[in-house]
């Protein structure tokens, strides 16, 4: 793909998505880019294709068909009191007990997504997503995913309770910052999804008229973007996590966490209008086109997924649907705020690139 041909905002493709889905649900691992059906299917996978899908903003009548099955199986994956099983087999059996761990909280965050974006599905998913929010957790990114899909629920329906209350208690567990530039965080260690977070306190601050937590989330996501940022490029939290004083880059790195760092820069562009966030959003589409640690791309432009992981000599080869519906939200941020594909990334000023190690 030449440079002239990335001149305009990404072309969003569900190929690989399709590829690894089937009539049930969606894959969660591939080889290379082939489906491996013998791992099955997890609600955590199938919540956030709901999610994506379900932000399409000219959806076909394929992809409406497959937000369709997306949906089926993570309602099926609810049990009475609103807690969701993750881990479906493939003697389509679920294999786990139902909680309210992160796959609760994604399925709340699809449900509400869909209860603000497609109106043929508002009242099922409003159903499902009130069933949910009866429940809480104790883990902060469970309550996150799920307070962001109060959030999508709040920007249709700024008084309906349940997302009101959910989102209220998220902001709550996630808890206040220190007042320490060096670490301007609520946690003790970055982990993963860490902007989802942030977007969460800026989300609430902004619709739940808290100006303090709009503030208190904006200075989180101003800190984790710095944190994440090396030499104008980003670097971000490896799986294994980071805290002060430990070495940078850290390997793997995942798509996970540039595509919650594009939705929370998302977010806060909204919210505010200023460019900076904008230009956060740019870094994360660049850092799957090549402009990482190790200048690997991690889009392929063939099969239109996205690729495991970031190493310290390459990237992991197999596409699997994290990764893949991480690429795919990332590049409809992009395309709705009209980032070109191959944009030219600001640096950033002196003293901003990063923290120091």
């Amino acid at each position: 793909m030449t440079p002239a041909a990335m001149s305009a905002p990404p072309t969003i493709r569900y190929d690989h998505l399709y590829r690894l889905s089937d009539a049930h649900g969606l894959f969660e691992h591939a080889e290379f880019t082939v489906p491996r059906p013998e791992h099955g299917y997890c609600v955590d996978d199938v919540a956030r294709g709901v999610v994506v899908l379900a932000r399409e903003a000219a959806p076909s009548l394929r992809s409406s068909a497959q937000l369709d099955r997306y949906l089926a199986f993570v309602a099926a994956a609810q049990d009475s009191a609103g807690r969701l099983h993750n881990r479906f087999g493939t003697d389509h059996r679920w294999t786990d007990h139902a909680g309210v761990e992160d796959c609760w909280g994604r399925a709340l965050w699809g449900w509400g997504t869909v209860a603000s974006r497609v109106p043929a599905r508002t009242s099922q998913a409003l159903e499902r997503f009130e069933s949910g929010a009866r429940q809480r957790s104790e883990w902060k990114r469970s309550m996150a995913f799920a307070a962001l899909g109060a959030a999508e629920i709040l920007r249709r329906r700024p008084n309906h309770p349940a997302a009101r209350a959910l989102l209220a208690d998220a902001v709550e567990l996630i808890g206040d910052v220190p007042d320490e530039p060096r670490w301007c965080w609520p946690e003790w260690r970055l982990r993963y999804a860490n902007a989802a977070l942030a977007e969460v306190v800026i989300a609430a601050g902004a619709l739940l008229d808290r100006p303090d937590w709009l503030g208190r989330g904006l200075r989180m996501l101003h800190w984790l973007l710095a944190a994440e940022t090396r030499d104008g490029r980003l670097s971000v939290t490896p799986v294994g996590g980071w805290s002060a004083g430990e070495p940078r880059p850290g390997f793997d790195q995942q798509p996970i966490e540039v595509a919650a760092l594009a939705d929370a820069c998302a977010t806060a562009y909204d919210v505010t209008g200023d460019p900076g966030w904008r230009t956060g959003v740019e870094r994360c589409l660049a850092w799957f086109l090549g402009t990482n640690d190790v200048g690997v791309p991690l889009f392929d432009p063939v099969s239109f997924g996205g690729c495991d992981g970031l190493l310290p000599a390459g990237r992991n080869e197999n596409q699997g649907a994290e990764s893949t519906l991480s690429l795919l939200g990332t590049m409809q941020q992009a395309a709705r705020l009209r980032i070109p594909f191959a944009a030219p990334l600001p640096v950033a000023p002196a003293g901003r690139a990063g923290l120091e190690d």
